[in-house]
């Protein structure tokens, strides 16, 4: 650090200290992301709400994390977002009660993406080659 002139240093200690707070804003959020999670799963345990309105609220809950991080300026975590769709999905899907399973057609959508990247030359999904 030295070697560095005063203003390399200083342009440097506003970057740094940003990062280190939107580093904890994100931590934080999770935080509280947990938290509505565990107070959610026990509500529906006790009130005996069902699956669906259970799944439905973690998707919920999950999604409003991301939301709230676009908020705040952070970055989207994809992996949430989808996991959040998903359990929005399933709770709705559980409501619902169709007579076909989720499952098959999840895998058939995977399926069909994986078909789609490797016709279009993208590479395969990360940890799915060899």
């Amino acid at each position: 650090m030295e070697n560095q002139s005063f203003d390399e240093r200083s342009t440097k200690q506003p970057q740094e200290a940003e990062m280190t707070n939107s580093h904890h804003l994100g931590k934080k959020l999770d935080a509280v992301g947990w938290g509505l999670f565990f107070i959610w799963v026990g509500i529906a345990f006790l009130a005996n709400l069902g699956y669906g309105v259970g799944l439905l609220g973690v998707g919920v809950i999950t999604l409003g994390g991301q939301v709230a991080r676009k908020c705040f300026n952070l970055r989207l975590e994809g992996f949430w977002v989808v996991v959040g769709l998903l359990f929005v999905l399933g709770g709705l899907w559980e409501l619902f009660e169709p007579k076909v399973s989720l499952v098959p057609i999840l895998l058939i959508v995977v399926g069909l993406v994986w078909l789609l990247s490797a016709i279009r030359g993208k590479r395969a999904p990360e940890g799915c080659s060899k």
